[in-house]
Parts: structure tokens; C-alpha cells; sequence
């Protein structure tokens, strides 16, 4: 079963922190995939600077729609930055659980951790990690690309998820998690872990498997995944345009090529 992710479903200034009226202006706009909206401004970033909250977003979607559905059996979550965000930052445990997905049949959930501290600022923080739980085991798995920079953000997060799902929740900062070399590459690293975790530990595991969850020797090509993350974003933009040349209205140049 695949877990769908409620984008949708919860509206407040969690889930839209890092949406402006700038990002969304239609010349901004540079593609529609399902739920994001990825704009000029993300894809410069993506080349050579920090991740934005749309690039992470972007990831995870595009791992749902086309890593999960062949995948049928799995039970996974990808929570988006926003919802990370939300279940670290609104103190109401009710308001949280209302804007996530049940989780009563989930087996493991994703999530980016940011290390914003303002809710008022948009694409606040410097450092994105990523959080691994399992709800099978009552663990979870922290992968800092920056040593123990998110530590604490982490742990919030966990303690957090303990009180979603009502148990206590283990927390385990990876020390074998690869290192970024540079200032700007810790969401690219949060793409590819969460990736890898997904495709090669867990979606590949047999169902009685203990699967590792170390990254110990784990290579990570930071510029090359941001290569590839382009290229699939290209190809999707280009389809896209495919799909508003065939149905061409007076309006459509005003608005980014859609895919869904």
C-alpha cells in the first residue's frame, strides 16, 4: 500500500512558510509537478547553492510517483519540509495530527529537519539533515551531513513523532553518516540518503530482513546529484511543454508546464 501524502490538507503558515507572492508569480514559475511548484529562483539553487524547501519537496514527490507505485506493498511516508516543520513548531499535538497522514499502517517516514527557529521567516535556517523512523522498531535514524549540527532539531522531531503516534521513540544520532565538503550541499545529501535508504534498504529488504540502517562507507556525489536532479527536472519541464503544445490555449504562456 502507498501512503499518500496530504499536501493539501493542511493550511497554515507552516505549510506555506517558504511560498511568497515573488515565487509564485506566473514569470517566476519554471515547473508544475503534482503538488510543487518549483520556480526559477529553486532551480538556481539547485545548480550551486543551499536546497530550497520546493527542491526537497520536488524529491520526495517525484520518488512517490515514480519509486513507490512499483512498490505496492510498502507502507512509507514522505513527509515534505513543511510538515517537518509544523510537527516541530506548533506546540498543539492536535493541530499536528490533523495535518498528517494517519499513520496507523505506516512501517517507516521520512523527514527533512531544518534547523529554522523562526516561523516568521521564509526559508529560514542553514542546515537541512535527515530523520529515518522506524515505527516498526520504535527508532530513529538521524543522518547529519554536517556532524551533530541538527542534533537537537532531530531530536525535537523524534520526541515529537513519539507524541503523533503515541509511543516512545528511540533516538539515534548515525556518526558513519557521509560528510558534506562545502557550506551548501547538506540538502543534496538529504535527497540521495533518502534515496538510497528508500530503494536499496528498505524497498529491497525481504520482510523478515533486519535491514542496516549505517551509512558506514556510503560514497555520496553531491555535484553529480545535483546533475541528475536537474536532468530529471528538464525532462519533466520538456514533457510538460509537450503536453501545453498540444493543448494550446491563450493562456497557456503564462503559466510553467504542468505535469500530473
Amino acid at each position: 500500500m502507498i501512503v499518500p501524502y496530504y499536501g493539501l490538507q493542511a493550511q497554515s503558515e507552516y505549510c506555506t512558510r517558504h511560498v511568497t507572492q515573488k515565487f509564485l508569480s506566473p514569470e517566476k514559475s519554471y515547473l508544475s509537478y503534482y503538488d510543487v511548484l518549483l520556480t526559477v529562483e529553486d532551480i538556481k539553487s539547485l545548480k550551486n547553492d543551499w536546497l530550497t524547501d520546493n527542491n526537497i519537496a520536488f524529491w520526495e514527490e517525484y520518488l512517490e510517483r515514480e519509486t513507490l507505485p512499483r512498490y505496492p506493498q510498502a507502507r512509507i511516508v514522505l513527509l515534505r519540509p513543511s510538515m517537518s516543520f509544523l510537527l516541530m513548531k506548533e506546540p498543539d499535538i492536535r493541530h499536528v495530527r490533523s495535518a498528517l497522514p494517519d499513520f496507523s499502517k505506516v512501517t517507516h517516514v521520512f523527514l527533512p529537519i531544518n534547523d529554522n527557529r523562526n516561523v516568521s521567516v521564509a526559508e529560514g535556517g542553514s542546515h537541512w539533515s535527515l530523520l529515518l523512523v522506524s515505527l516498526l522498531d520504535g527508532i530513529a535514524f538521524h543522518y547529519d551531513s554536517l556532524g551533530g549540527a541538527n542534533f537537537a532539531e532531530a531530536n525535537l522531531a523524534t520526541r515529537r513523532m513519539g507524541e503523533v503516534v503515541g509511543r516512545q521513540m528511540r533516538f539515534i544520532n548515525l556518526e558513519d553518516s557521509p560528510q558534506q565538503e562545502n557550506g551548501s550541499d547538506c540538502g543534496v545529501f538529504v535527497c540521495l540518503l533518502m534515496r538510497h535508504l528508500l530503494v536499496k534498504r528498505l524497498l529491497s529488504a525481504n520482510a523478515r530482513e533486519k535491514v542496516s540502517m549505517s551509512m558506514a562507507g556510503k560514497m555520496v556525489d553531491s555535484n553529480g546529484g545535483r546533475k541528475e536532479m536537474l536532468r530529471i527536472i528538464e525532462n519533466l519541464r520538456k514533457e510538460g511543454e509537450r503536453r501545453r503544445s498540444r493543448s494550446a490555449s491563450p493562456f497557456t504562456n503564462k503559466t510553467p508546464p504542468r505535469i500530473e
